[in-house]
């Protein structure tokens, strides 16, 4: 049930009508069918994946109760323990199994050692890494002091289970979400106006933006790499740059603003990220959700243990954090890889005392961007566009000829043509998108309207969007592409 779906909007209308009128101010009710509408929404994937989500969920409520209640030391780490055990063995089956069996059998093969394992194949629970990593910061953070376990299960499994958020982010910690659902809760017309024209925004992105340049995309990375010209490789990867930006942050938009209408306020997730001048402020800004959990879990405890070897201890963490994130992403070498590449760009940042450096965003009186400014984007938004194509990539093999072909005379020439009305809608579009938020740089989201008073400037705004997403928009429902992470 994707959120530009005619099947989402029956069944939030539904939901919102019972939600804010039948149970109004009314928490433990709003809660219990929050919960209902959340598995329902689960569900609607595959029905067959629900009772592991409500599974994990009570585990790790009595096992929060258990590190809170613990009388010593050693019973807290061991609770804690089993915990995080069970959440990244739980993780590791479902996720990587079938990745774990293939590639033992080429590495067995590859000595010439046939291999005749038995085959299956489990299905990946759809948004198993996001409730999972929420679920393990509820038990490092009981384990660590930061929250005192909650013992209304509904609230808890609510919080596992929160349906805008549940299938693609943003992983909001327990300390954000928990309290609010045990607060009293009532429709709040400014926060739900947000929250509508932060879902719009989203859906220019996903619809106009990411989807319109999937077409260009998946013509060229799902065809014949020998067959195109090294123009129009590079095309599609800086196309697939924009595509993934449009989507992903398109969801999150669209989540965050549906949380809104629900009295919510969740995590942040992207903070116009193509605008970062280096890759450190690149992922300060992307996923944030996501870095920032990272961080606090795996990065920081690491360069604290290796921090005798100083700026070494430190880029070696950094390194392990990124394969981590890459293997965070899926059951596929291509994101090792190019979560070690990230990892190798923080390096000149470290060796340089640069990491943490907070560029000033100089612009002219009109309020674009000052040449070295624009360099330092370019040159970031490439080098991601670079780890992008591994990202993209099908296998190693298939990332190593796509890199092979881009070095080639024909990156002088044309790229591949799609249909001659493709080009000018997708320029305007993109261009349309980037200056937004170029001008929102400073504000929540890219439809943030709360300097102008004029309404009537304002659905000029909406109209204008509406009428683009109505015009330009692909009908044809793509799933999310983080909806497989």
């Amino acid at each position: 049930m994707l959120f530009n779906s005619i099947d989402f909007i029956v069944f939030f209308a539904a939901f919102f009508s019972l939600y804010h009128f039948v149970l109004k101010e009314k928490t433990k009710l709003q809660n219990i069918l929050l919960l209902v509408a959340s598995y329902v929404f689960y569900a609607w994937a595959n029905w067959k994946i629900l009772p592991l989500l409500a599974a994990t969920t009570a585990v790790f409520y009595f096992l929060g109760i258990a590190i809170s209640g613990a009388k010593t030391e050693k019973r807290e780490q061991l609770y804690t323990t089993l915990g995080i055990v069970f959440g990244v063995g739980v993780l590791l089956c479902f996720k990587y199994a079938n990745f774990f069996i293939s590639s033992f059998t080429d590495l067995f093969e590859s000595f010439g050692l046939q291999t005749n394992p038995h085959t299956f194949k489990i299905i990946m629970p759809i948004g198993i890494s996001f409730y999972t990593f929420r679920l393990l910061s509820y038990l490092i953070d009981i384990r660590q002091g930061k929250i005192e376990p909650t013992r209304d299960f509904v609230a808890f499994a609510a919080y596992v289970a929160f349906f805008p958020c549940i299938l693609a982010g943003p992983i909001d910690r327990p300390a954000t979400l928990i309290p609010q659902l045990k607060s009293r809760r009532i429709f709040d017309y400014s926060l739900a106006v947000d929250g509508l024209r932060q879902i719009l925004w989203g859906l220019f992105k996903k619809m106009v933006i990411a989807d319109g340049c999937a077409i260009y995309v998946n013509h060229v990375f799902d065809g014949d790499i020998y067959a195109q010209t090294a123009s129009t490789l590079i095309l599609a990867a800086v196309l697939f740059s924009f595509q993934m930006y449009g989507d992903f942050s398109g969801y999150s938009d669209m989540a965050i603003g549906i949380a809104k209408l629900l009295g919510f306020r969740v995590t942040k997730n992207f903070d116009f990220p193509y605008f970062a001048q280096n890759i450190a402020e690149f992922w300060r800004k992307w996923h944030i959700s996501l870095t920032s959990w990272l961080t606090n879990y795996i990065f920081m405890p690491l360069s604290l243990t290796w921090r005798r070897w100083s700026k070494w201890g430190m880029i070696l963490a950094i390194i392990v954090n990124f394969v981590v994130c890459g293997i965070w992403h899926g059951d596929n070498w291509t994101f090792v890889l190019w979560g070690f590449y990230h990892g190798l760009l923080f390096i000149p940042l470290i060796l340089s005392g640069a990491m943490f450096k907070k560029y000033e965003t100089t612009t002219y009186r009109w309020g674009f961007p000052k040449p070295n400014v624009l360099i330092n984007i370019m040159i970031t938004f490439g080098l991601i566009t670079v780890g992008n194509i591994i990202f993209r990539a099908e296998t190693l093999s298939h990332a190593s000829e796509y890199f092979a072909n881009i070095f080639d005379k024909s990156i002088l020439s044309v790229p591949f043509k799609m249909n001659r009305d493709y080009y000018i809608p997708m320029c305007f579009n993109l261009a349309v998108m980037i200056i937004v938020e170029w001008f929102q740089r400073q504000k929540e989201h890219g439809l943030d309207l709360s300097g102008i008073k004029s309404h009537v400037v304002k659905f000029l705004i909406y109209y204008i969007l509406l009428a683009l997403i109505f015009v330009f928009g692909e009908f044809n429902v793509e799933t999310f592409i983080y909806f497989q992470f």
